[in-house]
């Protein structure tokens, strides 16, 4: 039998339409095709008006008519046709344009519509797939090289189709998909070129919706900067048509890119070629805070566009991280479960310098690791290598966790395990940074495991409360406290997760019965059995209901037993308590010896100023004629005097003249007399006992005129015996202090 040749070797016979003579004719030539003008495709209605839905359908089965014949044919006229007839192009890539996305959430009403819509996806996809498919059987086939350059020549492929083909036959088809896409790339090498080409140009992407909402982002790029002068307009200035294409565009490009890397996870070599990942996470810190702000802060005339816009900015957040994940799985965490500890060195260094260098993307660093645990990541590296650096991962965890205090945010706790399981259940929950899950993009959140999780927390009551429902109501004023009090208690009262649940429309059953404008209900102190009970000995010693401690000692069993008469008589306990107030009264004796250091201590002041001790002021007054006035002064009978003290007093009255008498209206004495008396006192006595008292020679003659002998002599003596006389005569003028009032000598 003769071997089978392949669809680009073998040569047909076939008649010339003009002359009508048989010539032989490639298997692929352009006279083969078959006249056909396929429609271009519209998307469907969205208003169920009966002339557009009847004008789709229309189409949509003259289309879908055309691609089962288009099917139906053998091999060598399907690729003929498919390579030579330029309106199945078109109308094939007008689909891959128009057709609904699973992200936009329009869903039709209409059952004709619905099913027509199947069917087209369904032919379409299977001609991608047969377009990607070199051999058919072993009769059917096509050289691979042949394949290649006709894919890639005929534009039968090229990046933007990959794309779409990926985002929007990604669900349910991923098996399949990741054989064609993988097989185009095999076939043709020529695509992974373009896809480099092409990464520049997502970046430049990013670029552009930061400066359409007036943001400054990293120009990693190598286009140079425009220096035009247009105005930048924040996005809550601008128009809200303008605003609204925006988070569009970034929503549709983000999951793009999102369902090609899970497709084809081989492209994350290209893409990290650019530095993508890095700059993909400066976009995000840069972009999602500002967008966020704007959706909640911005009045809306309608809430479902509100809640639409939140929802399509919460899934391209959710896209972002996965894509990174992608990514990072990718080149660090799957060569090392696959390579082992041996060759896993290289791919460890990568994931911690990849991590190092995002540690300042705060937010973006708190979203990443609340989908997927950093901590479940590093512990496969440890376990992978177990001498890894313990500092290095250490500081990334700290970092971590500091990202999440700066955002004021609580970490929520992750179940330890392995990596690969807890990221996978971390991918399919749902929270209020991951928007909704790839199966269903309007899953409620209370399906996911975040739901319950205000069960067990405390409950916030009194100014904090009021603080949380005022933060919630800031955004959505119509919503009533009471229904926002309930979500609160359901979402753990997390602010952030109950507005965007309620924007989301993701609330769960329960809280969907309750009436949104719900007051909040007035709590009234009910009276209990106690509070309503009143009794003569309310407040009492003994009342427990009203004191929390009791006398116990004023409380005894039976009947308490009395003390005896001899042990009550013998009893001086009273007296001993009334010795040390009758202290302070006893007899004032003249001399008491007293050790003067230990009586007086360091409160006593040398600085005594004896000016006005000899005054008695009050003591003469007209109308007084007190006894202890009138009376003499005691002096002692000089009898039992010493003989020394006689004669010390006799010289005394001989030296100093008697003085006159105080006057009686003569209140206060004149200050200078006094110290002229006490002067002439002194001097009597230095006289008397022989003590030299010239201060002039102390004094000396003028400043600047010299010093006598005499002088320097007096005065270096004075320096060095001032000493002996610093307390002055303390001693003396304590005891006459003493004398004159009633103060106690002896304790």
């Amino acid at each position: 039998m003769a071997p089978t040749l392949p669809l680009d070797q073998i040569y047909l016979s076939e008649p010339d339409k003009k002359t009508g003579k048989a010539q032989q004719l490639p298997a692929l030539h352009p006279s083969r095709k078959e006249d056909c003008y396929f429609v271009l495709y519209k998307p469907p209605p969205q208003d169920d008006m009966p002339a557009l839905v009847e004008e789709f359908l229309e189409r949509a089965n003259f289309i879908a008519s055309d691609l089962d014949w288009l099917l139906s044919l053998p091999h060598d006229k399907f690729w003929c046709q498919v390579v030579f007839d330029e309106t199945l192009q078109k109308s094939l890539d007008s689909f891959l344009r128009y057709t609904p996305r699973q992200y936009d959430g329009l869903e039709n009403s209409n059952p004709a519509i619905a099913d027509i819509q199947k069917r087209l996806h369904r032919s379409v996809f299977m001609i991608f797939l047969r377009m990607s498919t070199h051999k058919e059987s072993k009769e059917h086939f096509i050289t691979p090289n042949v394949f290649g350059e006709i894919i890639y020549d005929g534009f039968l492929f090229d990046i933007p189709k990959i794309f779409d083909l990926c985002i929007i036959f990604g669900k349910g088809n991923t098996v399949l998909l990741k054989k064609m896409i993988g097989n185009i790339f095999n076939q043709q090498p020529n695509y992974f070129n373009d896809l480099n080409e092409t990464v520049p140009t997502i970046l430049q992407v990013y670029s552009s919706i930061c400066e359409k909402c007036g943001l400054m982002w990293e120009n990693h790029s190598n286009f140079p900067q425009k220096i035009d002068g247009q105005t930048k307009v924040s996005p809550m200035d601008m128009p809200l048509q303008e605003f609204r294409d925006i988070l569009l565009y970034l929503c549709d490009t983000c999951t793009t890119l999102f369902a090609f890397l899970d497709i084809f996870p081989e492209a994350s070599r290209i893409f990290q070629k650019h530095d993508y990942i890095q700059r993909l996470t400066s976009f995000y810190e840069a972009i999602i805070p500002e967008l966020e702000n704007t959706i909640k802060q911005r009045r809306f005339e309608e809430i479902g566009l509100q809640n639409d816009l939140w929802r399509r900015l919460s899934h391209s957040r959710k896209k972002i991280i996965e894509t990174f994940h992608h990514i990072i799985n990718f080149k660090c965490l799957q060569p090392i479960l696959e390579n082992g500890s041996e060759h896993s060195l290289t791919f460890i260094e990568d994931f911690l310098q990849i991590f190092t260098a995002l540690l300042h993307q705060k937010r973006f660093l708190t979203d990443y690791d609340e989908q997927f645990p950093v901590a479940d990541d590093i512990s496969l590296l440890q376990q992978a290598f177990p001498a890894l650096d313990e500092t290095r991962t250490s500081y990334i965890i700290k970092a971590v966790d500091s990202a999440w205090e700066a955002c004021s945010r609580i970490k929520p706790t992750f179940s330890t395990g392995n990596s690969q399981n807890s990221s996978k259940s971390a991918a399919s929950q749902v929270s209020a940074v991951n928007g909704e899950m790839d199966q269903d993009l309007r899953q409620p959140e209370h399906e996911t495991d975040e739901y319950g999780a205000g069960a067990a927390a405390a409950k916030i009551t009194g100014i904090e409360l009021e603080s949380l429902i005022s933060q919630v109501r800031d955004i959505l004023p119509h919503l009533g406290e009471g229904f926002i009090l309930e979500c609160l208690e359901e979402y753990n009262y997390d602010t952030e997760k109950v507005i965007n649940n309620i924007l989301e429309d993701k609330i769960p059953p329960s809280l969907r019965k309750t009436d949104q404008s719900l007051p909040r209900k007035v709590k009234q102190d009910e009276e209990t059995v106690l509070s309503m009970r009143r009794n003569v000995f309310d407040y009492d010693d003994f009342d427990v209901y009203n004191r929390n401690t009791v006398d116990l000692s004023k409380i005894w069993k039976g009947k308490k037993k009395g003390e005896d008469g001899k042990t009550l008589l013998d009893d001086k306990t009273h007296i001993t308590q009334q010795r040390e107030r009758y202290n302070a009264y006893r007899i004032v004796v003249e001399n008491v010896p007293v050790d003067e250091a230990q009586f007086y201590g360091d409160d006593y002041d040398d600085e005594y100023d004896d000016t006005y001790d000899v005054n008695q002021i009050g003591a003469n007054d007209v109308d007084s004629d007190d006894e202890l006035i009138s009376r003499r002064p005691f002096t002692i009978p000089r009898v039992l005097r010493q003989k020394e003290e006689v004669e010390y007093e006799e010289e005394a009255e001989e030296a100093v003249p008697k003085e006159e008498g105080l006057k009686r209206d003569q209140f206060v004495q004149d200050p200078a007399l006094l110290r002229e008396r006490a002067e002439a006192r002194r001097a009597a006595f230095c006289a008397r006992k022989g003590i030299k008292r010239d201060n002039a020679a102390v004094a000396g003659t003028a400043k600047g005129q010299g010093q006598s002998k005499d002088t320097l002599t007096e005065r270096r003596k004075k320096e060095t015996n001032k000493s002996f006389r610093a307390n002055h005569n303390r001693r003396s003028l304590a005891d006459r202090k003493r004398n004159k009032g009633m103060i106690p000598t002896s304790f």
